[in-house]
């Protein structure tokens, strides 16, 4: 019997869709099964960096590191409207101190008992030479140093950080790449269902039969092999839906975040070390705003919606209160967001401590492969793909031929300088945009922005006005492109415009994008 797919993978989070991408570019018939919004757990809540992660090298996560420092500029490349370099300041005081748990501070309480945990600049400076140069960078410039007293990024920090280092990383549109992964993987044949539920699975005559709910709807489909993505959901799925004795698990581990008002006067990032050796990140956000985050809780059950206690509130504004000059409160911050990482459960005694590397095991045991994704960080991603596909190719001939690195996401055609002439096109071509607008629009979508507003004239032309810059014309696109279903979609995951539209706003969102799909509905019955 001729199976559905090759491939039927579940979870449409990062790891999902750039699996599916990737083997559906090297000729694997692949479909997608995500029983909600595409990205729309794990990969929308994350801290939205591409970076090499410079605390784990306290850890000696050294192939962790190097392989998410080499990808920050493939993936830069790729992708260069969703994902741009950004600095980031760390600032140094001689208080400082380490994670006293990290195998680093372990060693220097041996050989150095004196530092009594103490972080001194030369150790940071020489984790700065290693994070430049472990990964061959090309493209973002190295560490340097500051001189807070007189630099603008002292400006609105506490006047006892006098002295900077400032690196460099990425920041990543999360929500965005997944869904592009998605798209660019339908493009190439791949078979993407939101919003459908893998409910059963079992393995007749050397198949995967596998049973899914879309609504009221309950249909089976057939695959040779089974990949569970399914991130936080991964051992629920492995033990549960497959029926796998494999005791492989994840450590759910819970981030969150707080978003405010606009702290600083600069883009760039703030890198801030805390007395109980953690670090939290300070980053500017949507232009008008700062986020901060994030913290390290362990969440007991992925069916929970992780949300942020008010004790991880307290903790965040408490840390980062510590730095600057003019304490921020409760009543300071206006938007709140929680994920959870789906770890790979290594034994670690502490959430913090937990290793962020991804690990990936098949299972032929039901008498037809299943490959199960742990852990994994949104940097590594592609890399992940490619491994995933490395034994994936064991059970297919012909899909050994690597393919996706360098290759631009839709709408990531252009230079990675080139943001700034893609903005003053679209003004020259629609004079009705403002800056700040078309600047949104090509962070978005990059050279397809213009596509989507082709013959446009007027403002009118757009279509109806759901306010924060947000039409009826790039709905419409959104919907039927991008998957988006519900304003939830639009404004929180393929955007954050929430941050900008009031409750009314989203309501009448809601209420056109629901008779439009039901005029589409109609229109494709005819």
């Amino acid at each position: 019997m001729k199976p559905d797919c090759d491939l039927l993978i579940i979870g449409g989070g990062i790891n999902g869709c750039g699996i599916a991408r990737d083997a559906a570019g090297r000729g694997l018939s692949v479909c997608l099964a995500e029983m909600n919004d595409i990205g729309s757990a794990t990969s929308a809540s994350s801290t939205k960096l591409f970076h090499g992660g410079l605390r784990y090298l306290e850890y000696f996560e050294l192939r962790l590191v190097r392989e998410a420092l080499i990808e920050r500029e493939v993936l830069l490349r790729a992708m260069p409207h969703i994902s741009w370099p950004m600095r980031f300041v760390l600032p140094h005081h001689r208080s400082m101190r380490f994670d006293m748990t990290t195998p680093t501070s372990r060693l220097l309480n041996v050989v150095m008992p004196w530092m009594r945990g103490r972080r001194p600049a030369w150790l940071i400076r020489l984790g700065l030479f290693l994070y430049d140069n472990l990964g061959g960078r090309k493209i973002l410039p190295g560490t340097s140093r500051l001189d807070l007293r007189s630099a603008p990024e002292g400006r609105g920090l506490n006047p006892k950080f006098e002295k900077a280092f400032e690196y460099s990383d990425c920041w990543v549109e999360d929500s965005r790449l997944v869904v592009l992964n998605a798209r660019d993987a339908e493009a190439r044949g791949a078979r993407i269902m939101p919003r459908t539920k893998v409910t059963g699975a079992e393995v007749v005559d050397g198949l995967w039969q596998v049973t899914l709910q879309e609504g009221d709807q309950s249909r089976t489909m057939t695959a040779r092999m089974v990949v569970n993505a399914a991130g936080p959901w991964v051992g629920d799925v492995l033990r549960g839906t497959l029926k796998s004795n494999s005791q492989s698990g994840v450590r759910l581990v819970r981030g969150s975040h707080i978003v405010t008002k606009r702290l600083f006067d600069h883009d760039k990032c703030y890198f801030f070390q805390g007395t109980d050796g953690r670090i939290i990140f300070a980053i500017p956000y949507e232009t008008d705003f700062t986020l901060i985050g994030t913290t390290d809780m362990d969440h007991t059950d992925a069916d929970v919606k992780p949300q942020i206690t008010p004790e991880e509130q307290t903790y965040l504004i408490d840390f980062i209160n510590g730095y600057l000059a003019k304490p921020i409160s409760d009543a300071d911050v206006v938007w709140t967001y929680s994920g959870v990482r789906p770890l790979y459960d290594d034994g670690a005694s502490s959430a913090s401590a937990a290793t962020r590397d991804y690990v990936i095991k098949t299972d032929t045991s039901r008498g037809a492969p299943a490959l199960s994704v742990f852990g994994g960080k949104i940097t590594t991603y592609r890399r992940l793909a490619e491994t995933a596909l490395e034994q994936i190719a064991h059970h297919f001939d012909g899909v050994d031929k690597v393919w996706t690195a360098g290759v631009p996401l839709p709408g990531g055609d252009f230079p990675v300088d080139g943001v700034d002439a893609l903005v003053a096109g679209l003004k020259r071509d629609f004079p009705f945009l403002t800056d700040r607008w078309a600047l949104r629009l090509v962070r978005a979508y990059g050279t397809e922005a213009a596509q989507m507003l082709d013959g446009a004239r007027t403002l009118a032309d757009l279509g109806t006005d759901f306010g924060a810059t947000l039409t009826a014309r790039e709905v419409t696109w959104l919907m039927d492109k991008e998957y988006a279903r519900t304003a939830q979609d639009v404004v929180w995951r393929r955007s954050k415009l929430g941050l900008r539209m009031d409750a009314a706003d989203i309501d009448r969102l809601q209420g056109w994008m629901k008779d439009h799909a039901q005029q589409s509905n109609a229109a494709a019955a005819e």
